[in-house]
């Protein structure tokens, strides 16, 4: 299995929401954050230092397979990045009532989570996971 830079700690994910600077994005994190957990029914866990990842999983990467998560959330500056590995394309139609947001090198950016329909995002949250599941 190829090294991946970015690995599981046992850093609090609570703190690291809590330490979210504009409350706004920390409000939005925090639900989101939230909704991720009971859509996959994972406990949350700190990838590096800024990713918070729900459940476990192989990745195959161009480098090889890596361990990694099947759906995740990283609170940016300029939006809220969610990590829906294989997610996205296999349900491009789901994307189109979702609200505004961006994709982006299989990553969905969404700019506040009032912008987006939370149902959308819950079922696009539930087939990432499905699709990631050990066999």
């Amino acid at each position: 299995m190829a090294e991946n830079k970015t690995q599981r700690t046992n850093a609090s994910v609570a703190a690291f929401l809590a330490a979210i600077r504009d409350p706004h994005r920390q409000r939005d994190a925090k639900a989101l954050a939230a909704l991720m957990r009971k859509a996959t029914g994972e406990r949350p866990a700190m990838w590096g230092t800024s990713i918070v990842g729900y459940g476990r999983a192989t990745y195959q990467g161009r480098s090889g397979a890596v361990d990694w998560f099947p759906v995740g959330l990283s609170p940016r500056k300029a939006a809220l990045v969610l990590y829906l590995m294989g997610g996205l394309k296999a349900n491009a139609s789901l994307l189109a009532d979702l609200g505004r947001h961006k994709v982006g090198g299989g990553c969905l950016y969404v700019p506040r989570l009032e912008e987006i329909d939370t149902k959308v995002l819950t079922r696009l949250i539930k087939l990432s996971q499905k699709a990631n599941r050990p066999t």
